[in-house]
Order: structure tokens, then C-alpha cells, then sequence
């Protein structure tokens, strides 16, 4: 990997999970193979996807990180498997399309501890791999007013929502007009309604890779949950 390039964790759906096609179309790409995808027929679907689609269809576990001096791949590879092999499998409960912040995301309808026991683990046990924010990424980061929780967990690990700050969503939009919600969430609710029926489990932790600034993340490895 290229010294410039980014990894994130990621919770998305299982390859053969309808979810995770209709995520993949709903963007307008597919993580998996970054395969170009025709979107639902909707007013200016492809602009208000624009920055979900470059991050591909997931929920973020750890943040997007850098690789840390003398961190490797390979490295960050076995450690990110070891960990998957200790974890266990679990299911999801049932997800809907939310209004976050302005933003079209899928959340969970009720809280789910082992969801947010999978994302410490994941942002705590791989920490020795992220190299530290740089001063430009701190500054453009505490331009959000962050509390003094989200900025301590800015400094300690390199992302504001993490731990109990940490919230699960599976961003679909930018941040919308109430106008645009009015055609957007009815049209999401729809779209998504059949796949988000299907029960589903959380069997897999994936890694997301950004080769450089500005690219697409692809799907790098899908890791099975073990324990």
C-alpha cells in the first residue's frame, strides 16, 4: 500500500445479502468490485450521494486511519483477523431510515450492545496502526464545536466518535433541505423496505482501503467473526 493510502473498519452486509446490493445501487457503486452502478430513478439521485459513494455502502467501526510509521499491511491484515477470530457473531437488530443531523442514514430501531462492543474492540485493539492526525486534520475536525468528550477522544484516538461517543448509521445522503427530506425519505423508506426485512446477522468486520486522497474505498478483505 502507498504511504498516502487510508484504511478504515467497516461493518457492511454480507456479499449475498440483499441489503447490500440495494445499498450498492442506492450509491451508485459497488464496494466490492467499485463497478459502476445505475442508481434508483430519482431527482438528482446521483448529487446527493456524491460523498457516500466514495466511501462505499457501510457503518464505520474504526475511522479511516493512515498507517502509523513501521506499520505494514500484512501487519495490520493479521491483527485485524486475529481480532475477528476472538469475536462473535451476532444479530443486527432491525435497521430503518433515520434523519441524522440532516443526513439520510439506516440506523438501528433499538440499541444493540453487542454492536457497540464489536466497534470498541475493533477502534481499540487496532489503534497501534493508526498514525496520529496531523495539526491541519485536528483543526478541520474541532471546526464541528466538539464537546470536550468528542475532543478528548480526538486526541486519544484520532476521531471524535468513538466509544460512547460512537453511533451506528449507514450514511445514504448529504445533508438535506426539509424539502429535499420530503422526497428523499418516503423514496429511501420504499426502496429500502424489502431488504430491510430480511433478518440479518453481523458475521464479518471489513477492510475498507483508499489508495490515495480523493479515491474511491473498495472492499480489501472480508474478515469472519470467530469466537
Amino acid at each position: 500500500m502507498f504511504s498516502n493510502a487510508r484504511v478504515g473498519v467497516y461493518y457492511a452486509p454480507l456479499a449475498d445479502d440483499p441489503l447490500f446490493a440495494a445499498g450498492a445501487r442506492w450509491l451508485g457503486r459497488d464496494p466490492e468490485t467499485n463497478a459502476t452502478l445505475a442508481q434508483p430513478d430519482l431527482p438528482d439521485i446521483g448529487g446527493i450521494t456524491v460523498e457516500p459513494r466514495g466511501y462505499g455502502f457501510h457503518a464505520t467501526l474504526k475511522p479511516p486511519m493512515r498507517l502509523a510509521p513501521g506499520a505494514t499491511w500484512p501487519d495490520l491484515l493479521d491483527a485485524a483477523t486475529a481480532l475477528a477470530a476472538r469475536l462473535s457473531p451476532f444479530d443486527l437488530r432491525r435497521l430503518a431510515v433515520a434523519d441524522l443531523y440532516g443526513f439520510l442514514a439506516l440506523r438501528e430501531t433499538a440499541p444493540c450492545a453487542a454492536l457497540q462492543a464489536l466497534a470498541d474492540a475493533c477502534v481499540e485493539h487496532l489503534d497501534a496502526f493508526r498514525a496520529p492526525p496531523g495539526e491541519d486534520e485536528l483543526a478541520r475536525r474541532r471546526r464541528g464545536r466538539l464537546s470536550a468528550e468528542q475532543d478528548a477522544m480526538l486526541l486519544r484516538w484520532g476521531y471524535q466518535y468513538v466509544f460512547s461517543t460512537w453511533f451506528f448509521h449507514m450514511t445514504l445522503t448529504r445533508r438535506l433541505s426539509e424539502a429535499e427530506k420530503a422526497i428523499y425519505r418516503p423514496a429511501a423508506e420504499a426502496y429500502f423496505a424489502e431488504a430491510l426485512r430480511v433478518p440479518r446477522r453481523v458475521s464479518e468486520i471489513c477492510l475498507f482501503t483508499q489508495p490515495a486522497p480523493g479515491a474511491p474505498f473498495t472492499i480489501a478483505a472480508r474478515l469472519t467473526l470467530r469466537g
